[in-house]
């Protein structure tokens, strides 16, 4: 694919991407991407990125890259124009069956964790659905594609050092107390994901994370990203990187 576009904050990059010759293949919320580096020496793994983003008018897939290491700092130098290698769609989705529109549904993203919940909230949107989204960084520099969000639903914004939203933790914000909620889906930092599952599992709501282990094959080969789980054994890769909280075996 072409990148045709991005976009930069200090610590994160957005790259716009479009093939010039076949149509995007069919991706949904959740899902991710495995793109080769081949500009980084030290990067010899592909990098698994979560997709941030579909638009289909457009034909661009959207990727939001975190300033890591190596290998993702080389991803935000790229030039527009660069041919960029990937495999994709990749792992198991959201789970989007059973919704009804009068449900009440929350999205919490903590940091880069915020990145496949764009899309997620356009699709929700799309099946008459307005969201919740909760999104949490350290500083205001965390918090990025907010008027995107805010297309699709309503949203809350937490830092740490209160220099946007509410002052504290993600977990500690105000709309956990005065809202009741159907449905939550969560990505971010696993401290967060663990206290987002607690705070579902003690009132009973429907909980799905999605997992950030390390990954390498992405397609369940390498072993190097396995969780243990209710069921056993599973690969993130593949039989996730989304899991129902209730598979997790989670010591909360």
């Amino acid at each position: 694919m072409r990148l045709v576009g991005k976009r930069e904050w200090p610590n994160a990059v957005l790259l716009k991407l479009r093939s010039d010759v076949l149509p995007l293949p069919a991706a949904a919320p959740g899902q991710f991407v495995q793109v080769r580096v081949d500009q980084s020496p030290a990067t010899y793994l592909r990098r698994p990125i979560s997709i941030h983003f579909i638009d289909e008018k457009q034909q661009e897939l959207w990727l939001l890259v975190r300033k890591a290491g190596a290998g993702t700092r080389a991803m935000a130098s790229w030039p527009v124009q660069t041919m960029v290698n990937l495999v994709m769609p990749l792992g198991h989705p959201f789970t989007l069956s059973g919704l009804s529109s009068s449900d009440k549904v929350l999205l919490t993203g903590g940091g880069i964790g915020l990145a496949p919940l764009l899309y997620l909230g356009k699709v929700l949107s799309q099946k008459g659905l307005r969201p919740v989204f909760l999104l949490g960084g350290r500083t205001s520099d965390d918090l990025i594609q907010i008027p995107e969000f805010e297309q699709y639903g309503e949203v809350c914004l937490s830092s740490e050092d209160g220099s946007a939203g509410a002052r504290g933790l993600l977990t500690r914000h105000p709309v956990l107390k005065e809202r009741t909620f159907d449905r939550i889906y969560c990505c971010g930092p696993k401290p967060m994901m663990v206290a987002v599952a607690a705070y579902a599992r003690e009132r009973g709501i429907w909980c799905e994370v999605s997992l950030e282990n390390t990954m390498a094959c992405g397609l369940g080969a390498c072993l190097c990203c396995v969780e243990e789980t209710t069921e056993g054994h599973r690969c993130v890769c593949q039989d996730g990187p989304v899991f129902n909280i209730n598979q997790l075996k989670w010591q909360i």
